[in-house]
């Protein structure tokens, strides 16, 4: 049985001990990690572990040793309560071994976990637990969090009274951070707002909301979006002076200047198409003004030209790759007066 959006939420926050077995799969390894940790805890509780009903495995070892989950699901333990045998980074190569399992599977038995990476539609393991009667399928795709998800999240947090532009900044956070450093976030605010019985603000999520790792080229990018084609020639005596490549500069100029040619494209406006990119959380006021102030046509020049000097840079050219970048960027910046 497949589960997804919201139904699937649910399920990890309260799945059916009564049911064999669940897969969990997903391209994102910290998304199918954080949810395999939650159902686990869901099932056996928070001392579930410390009193051993909790048995683990990777998918070598049950390649080496097939009876391994078999085993696990059917041995008795010491303390009472219910169990988990879990199998972590599972391949099409265990269809065989874990399908026995389920197999046998009987009430009171452990309920089997099972996680895996990207696997395909017609993948051996996601079809075994797809078409079993009682078993429970669930695919972790790399796409924003829902609502609900979110709002699951704020909860565990401790963080109930939000403003409502307040919430807004955390939708963009949400979009913006793997799912892992979410949470980090949010703990974070929550600590911040220990206490402070004032609803959360926007200038709360700013004042915790992590710093980019590449400020500076961030620094120099926003420039040349701004049209300060004057402050592009300093930034890039400092990002050269770092040992930046000018490559890695003209991935983030491109990058960036997509994203606005998106937001400027979006029938909503080019402020809900910021909304929905995955852009730096203090970035997207100004990244939504910059598309507006741009247009689509001149978004569209000046990704054609970042195009054409990022294969130049890529080439056999011995054009020196500091100064072509710097050149194209002040060219783009000036285009925009």
């Amino acid at each position: 049985m497949i589960l997804k959006g919201v139904e699937a939420s649910r399920y990890f926050a309260k799945p059916d001990p009564g049911r064999p077995g669940l897969l969990i799969f997903g391209t994102d390894p910290m998304r199918v990690a954080l949810r395999r940790q939650e159902v686990i805890a869901a099932l056996i509780g928070p001392q579930g572990e410390g009193e051993m009903r909790l048995s683990r495995m990777s998918g070598g070892d049950l390649r080496k040793d097939g009876s391994l989950l078999l085993d696990a699901i059917k041995a008795v333990g010491f303390f009472p309560g219910p169990r988990v045998a879990f199998v972590e980074d599972a391949t099409d190569t265990l269809a065989e071994p874990i399908g026995v399992a389920l197999k046998e599977w009987k009430p009171g038995d452990a309920t089997i976990v099972v996680t895996g990476g990207g696997l395909t539609g017609k993948s051996a393991l996601k079809t075994l637990f797809d078409k079993h009667p009682a078993a429970v399928c669930i695919g972790l795709y790399d796409e924003p969090p829902s609502r609900e998800e979110i709002e699951e999240a704020l909860k565990k947090a401790g963080l109930r009274d939000i403003d409502r532009e307040a919430m807004t900044d955390l939708n963009t956070l949400a979009r913006a951070l793997d799912p892992g450093d979410f949470r980090q976030t949010l703990e974070k605010i929550a600590l911040y707002k220990y206490g402070d019985a004032t609803p959360l603000t926007p200038a709360d999520v700013a004042a915790m909301a992590p710093a980019t790792i590449e400020a500076e080229v961030d620094d120099l990018i926003d420039a040349v979006a701004e049209g300060r084609a004057n402050a592009i020639g300093p930034l890039f005596r400092r990002l050269e002076g770092q040992g930046v490549l000018p490559v890695t500069i003209c991935i983030g100029a491109l990058r960036h200047f997509r994203i606005l040619h998106a937001a400027a494209a979006d029938p909503g406006g080019p402020g809900v198409g910021i909304q929905k990119a995955r852009v730096n959380f203090k970035q997207k006021d100004a990244m939504g003004r910059q598309a507006g102030q741009w247009g689509m046509r001149a978004l569209e020049a000046a990704v054609a030209q970042l195009l054409e000097t990022d294969l130049t840079l890529r080439s056999t050219s011995r054009a020196p790759g500091m100064a072509l970048m710097e050149r194209a960027l002040i060219r783009i910046a000036m285009s925009r007066r």
